[in-house]
């Protein structure tokens, strides 16, 4: 059963028409993302409007402002897709999820209508190279007129990682990719100078801005009238010391040389130690060995004693050898011996029936307590300064590598032996605690009193909470980051423990939110690199090619430049790869006399008319 409601008023500006496809809150963030912050028409299509992700999606419809419908189905099969407007669509986002479901509606969708730009979100990043250069080979072939109709496919996991890391390292700001390179959009509250590390001013904030508190995070924050997005020189001068105005920043990525190999043959009791040294030998010194051990040695003797008394072995050693073979049941029946020695056998038996089940527990614990300590692998004494990570699933996973590459120090927590970011931790060599971040005592076994920041990104919302209050009281300055799956779950945690602890950063963002930029992005096109909110606006930024542009051919850096429509951030070679890591081709400090010619590339940051302009979508401004 599928309906629609009905569409609302769309204004003569809105130039697109899109169709999201999903099941959770990633339809909904980015039907928000690609409406409120970019401007286009929106087809939303779930299962239910029943649920809160459909209630919300519903709310949006209604607003007079927004041109987002809700088309309701229970799955997205080929009637669905035409009905939602897929055929006259210029991009279809497919977000359920589970990957059949997106992979046989990619197909369907391809077959509806050949042109329509592709992106789908994928868990098993390899089906999804496979399915987006299927997808992209089949829109090769067909009669489709000559418009964008790539295929992209994204993990939602792999999107949030780089604002994550970001936000763990560097504590505030939205990111974005760049040729290998990460940047972020930092707010410069009202009287504070440029800094050296600032690229270029996106955005002159207005006044109301500065009296959120959450502002120091993000240029999200809803203002007043006034701000001015992609100033001028002059005007982001003198407002600075009235408003707050965001600037970009590259995040500086650190790539520390690989320690070289030592060899061992040398230094043998070096290399023994290295290994073995931590091991928790103690473990097989605990009470409950020594007791069950030490009643097995009393045994042992007695019967010796009660062997060389009575039966009068010859020599000495039988008087022990043939108890313990009697305890074991690994001796031959004495019947051909003396009564006495009989005797002893039988009660050896017994006493070996009651002691040693008591001995395999006692040395199966023993062993399990080792396996697990051995496991562990705390930070030292000396370690400050770090990033604790809890939980390494799929997310902690990236989030673990990314770090690492940056060169932080990292402590990583994950109760699960299993987990997929085990092996990686073990192998860079990582500190790992294999236990229950929420336990007594295993926040200060990972020294989070001497930490500068800590993410906490485990599968169960009400864990992360309890983890994010623990760590409140252990060290209450310190930089929190939280994953957590429900959106209004994460604005409700992030506010709340704003108010209890005014004076640290918390920041807590569901995977949904994190996502959706860069899924929105790839709908809008590839020449399309990221959305950053600003107050009511945004800011998109896009790699165009000088050649053919009149407002770019043959300008220079600053002519080039359009208040309030797009500013050029970089300059690189028509050859340098911005999706792909970079080759530091891109001059991010070009000088404003540059003349751009026609072998160029540019990075820029823009507004949405300015990006029609930029594709040819609306007349460019009088120069």
């Amino acid at each position: 059963m599928t309906s629609t409601l009905p569409a609302p008023a769309i204004s003569a500006e809105r130039t697109g028409h899109m169709v999201i496809c999903g099941d959770d809150g990633l339809a909904h963030r980015l039907a928000v993302e690609l409406d409120a912050v970019c401007g286009e028409v929106v087809t939303v299509v779930l299962p239910s409007a029943d649920d809160v992700h459909g209630a919300q999606v519903a709310a949006l419809h209604r607003d007079p402002d927004s041109a987002v419908r809700l088309h309701v189905s229970a799955r997205p099969d080929e009637a669905t897709l035409r009905a939602a407007g897929v055929e006259r669509a210029a991009a279809l986002a497919l977000t359920y999820r589970d990957d059949q479901v997106n992979v046989t509606a990619a197909l369907l969708a391809r077959a509806v209508n050949p042109s329509v730009r592709l992106v789908v979100r994928m868990f098993n990043r390899e089906r999804g190279r496979h399915l987006e250069r299927l997808l992209d080979r089949a829109a090769g072939l067909c009669d489709a007129p000559a418009t964008d109709t790539s295929t992209t496919v994204l993990s939602d996991a792999d999107t949030a990682v780089p604002e994550l890391v970001a936000a763990a390292a560097v504590g505030h700001g939205h990111t974005l990719q760049v040729e290998g390179k990460v940047f972020r959009g930092v707010v410069r509250p009202a009287g504070t100078p440029r800094h050296a590390t600032d690229l270029a001013t996106l955005a002159v904030l207005s006044g109301a801005h500065e009296d959120d508190p959450a502002s120091q995070d993000s240029a999200e924050t809803a203002g007043e009238d006034g701000t001015q997005l992609l100033p001028d020189d002059h005007t982001a001068y003198h407002r600075q010391f009235t408003h707050g105005r965001l600037t970009l920043e590259e995040v500086v990525h650190l790539h520390p040389a690989q320690p070289a190999r030592r060899s061992w043959r040398f230094r043998p009791v070096r290399w023994v130690r290295a290994r073995f040294a931590h091991l928790p030998w103690r473990v097989f010194l605990s009470r409950q060995l020594a007791a069950v051990y030490g009643s097995l040695a009393a045994v042992v003797v007695a019967l010796t004693t009660a062997t060389a008394l009575f039966a009068d072995e010859h020599p000495w050693w039988k008087n022990v050898y043939l108890p313990l073979l009697d305890i074991f049941t690994m001796g031959d029946p004495a019947t051909e011996e003396s009564p006495a020695r009989r005797i002893l056998q039988l009660v050896a038996g017994f006493v070996g029936l009651a002691v040693l089940p008591l001995v395999v527990a006692a040395t199966m614990n023993a062993t399990e307590a080792f396996r697990t300590a051995s496991a562990n692998h705390p930070p030292g004494e000396d370690v400050s300064g770090h990033i604790v990570l809890v939980g390494l699933g799929m997310v902690g996973t990236r989030v673990l590598d990314r770090l690492r590459t940056t060169g932080h120090r990292v402590v990583a927590i994950e109760r699960d032996p299993r987990a997929r970011g085990v092996a990686l931790a073990r192998e860079l060599g990582v500190p790992l605690i294999l236990e229950d971040a929420a336990a007594p005592g295993v926040l200060e076994l990972a020294r989070v009193r001497q930490c500068r920041s800590l993410l906490v990104l485990t599968r169960d919302d009400g864990q992360n909470l309890d983890i994010l209050m623990a760590v409140r009281e252990y060290n209450p300055g310190v930089r929190v980051v939280a994953r957590l799956y429900d959106d209004d779950f994460a604005a409700t945690v992030q506010r709340t423990l704003r108010a209890s602890y005014p004076d640290a950063l918390t920041r807590s963002r569901s995977v949904s939110a994190l996502a959706a930029p860069s899924f929105a992005a790839a709908m809008m096109g590839r020449h399309v690199l990221g959305v950053m909110p600003v107050e009511r606006g945004s800011l998109l930024f896009t790699c165009v090619d000088v050649a053919g542009h009149p407002e770019l051919e043959g300008r220079s850096v600053h002519q080039a430049f359009r208040r309030r429509e797009w500013r050029v951030l970089a300059v690189g070679p028509v050859g340098g790869d911005t999706g792909a890591p970079g080759t530091g081709a891109f001059d991010w400090r070009p000088a404003q006399g540059r003349v751009l010619a026609a072998g160029d590339r540019v990075v820029m940051a823009t507004t949405r008319r300015g990006l029609d302009v930029l594709t040819g979508s609306t007349p460019g401004p009088t120069p």
